[in-house]
């Protein structure tokens, strides 16, 4: 089975449609011919140079690790997105599809021979310590991850629960510096709100299987507690990296009556979808604001973006990731040989915008000053400005509102 992935999460791939091509005169033919005969001469050179290091080199190798090695190489030639998943970090990518798996409790990606942080996520060591989207890793317990893969730098981060590790963070023109945190158990809440002075809060911190289902339950609870009082919602997406790209088009067709959500365009027709919303908006109308930052990845972007372009949403915060690609995870030898992660298509929001490495700017621009650290190198707490913003102009929004609804009623 294929699944698509769009951050730290897999979904299911419901249908492949397979399309029959004619097959072109001869002079196509003779080409397809001699590149297949270029690519069998690369593979007896790769199977050469395969065999010279298994029975020349100084000391023994391993024949898996080498060939998980050479996989690696191929893969990373690609794009920060596209990796290999041996059997083992397969199985953790299934895991973490539930909600709780361990670790530091940030969802990562490859920059520069390096590791980039994509975001922290909530209430972990990592965002407990300060661990900022954009950050880098540039080594664990001392030793250098540079260079290495991104599945051979996660190994070396991981460990058992209660156990301390050191990493060294870049950040920005900074000096690098070091934080200790304790590994521990990531148990993901994909959705939690809140009343805040007659405004409806959701925090959606990733988009996982059940991110839709617990949005509907939220502004349910919400619409009970509130009432005809409620003034509009705010939907955090900041410092998610991502997730399961029908829970993304499900929650954006929670606040949509109709139009596009997102579409999806690839090497292959199979890969090209559109997504369209359907009647019903769970906000009934409200305003909405969207918070956004760097961290805020991927299906976290297609919500942004299609809010934004269907004028239903004000965007709230720091420019976002950038991540405007779909992976496909294709388990090899029905996962017993670990996956595949692949780049399959592009996406964009219903403006036509591709966002890939460019992200997505806010509306209203609200920037934290630097954080700052107190005697024992931990994060000083400072108030949400962004967030206050978004209040201010949820209020502003919601005058408006009831101003055109007294109107018409007179």
């Amino acid at each position: 089975m294929k699944k698509l992935l769009l951050g730290v999460v897999i979904g299911t791939l419901s249908t492949a449609v397979i399309l029959t091509v004619p097959m072109a005169p001869t002079a196509t033919s003779g080409s397809a011919n001699a590149s297949s005969t270029s690519i069998y001469r690369q593979l007896d050179l790769f199977g050469d140079v395969y065999e010279q290091i298994r029975t020349k080199y100084v000391e023994e190798v391993n024949d898996e690790s080498l060939m998980e090695s050479a996989i690696d190489g191929m893969m990373s030639s690609l794009d920060p997105h596209s990796s290999y998943l041996n059997p083992d970090a397969f199985s953790d990518m299934e895991i973490s599809t539930s909600g709780e798996f361990g670790g530091l409790g940030i969802e990562v990606t490859m920059d520069k021979d390096m590791i980039k942080v994509v975001a922290p996520i909530d209430d972990t060591p990592a965002s407990r310590a300060g661990i900022l989207p954009g950050d880098h890793i540039s080594h664990v317990d001392g030793i250098s991850i540079v260079g290495m893969s991104m599945s051979d730098a996660i190994d070396k981060m991981r460990g058992p629960e209660g156990t301390s590790i050191t990493i060294t963070v870049v950040r920005g023109d900074e000096a690098p510096f070091d934080l200790t945190l304790e590994r521990a158990v990531i148990a993901i809440t994909a959705v939690r709100s809140r009343v805040i002075d007659n405004v409806g809060y959701i925090r959606i911190a990733t988009f996982s299987r059940k991110a839709d289902s617990g949005v509907q339950k939220a502004m349910a609870l919400l619409h009970k507690e509130l009432g005809s009082n409620m003034e509009g919602v705010i939907i955090d997406l900041r410092s998610n990296p991502g997730g399961l790209l029908d829970q993304a088009v499900a929650i954006t067709d929670d606040f949509l009556e109709r139009g596009e959500i997102v579409s999806t365009s690839g090497r292959n027709p199979r890969d090209s979808q559109r997504h369209n919303a359907r009647p019903g908006d769970l906000a009934e109308g409200l305003p909405i604001v969207v918070l956004i930052d760097g961290g805020s990845a991927s299906a976290s972007e297609i919500v942004a973006g299609a809010l934004r372009d269907h004028r239903r949403a004000t965007l709230i915060g720091t420019n976002s990731f950038g991540k405007g690609t779909v992976q496909t995870v294709i388990p090899l030898n029905n996962g017993n040989d670990g996956a595949l992660r692949l780049t399959t298509a592009k996406y964009y929001t219903p403006s036509g915008q591709s966002i890939h490495e460019i992200g997505i700017a806010p509306d209203i621009e609200v920037k934290f000053p630097e954080l700052e650290l107190d005697e024992e190198g931990q994060p000083i707490p400072m108030e949400d400005i962004q967030l206050d913003k978004a209040l201010e102009t949820i209020h502003g929004l919601s005058g408006k509102t009831h101003q055109a609804a007294a109107v018409v009623s007179e």
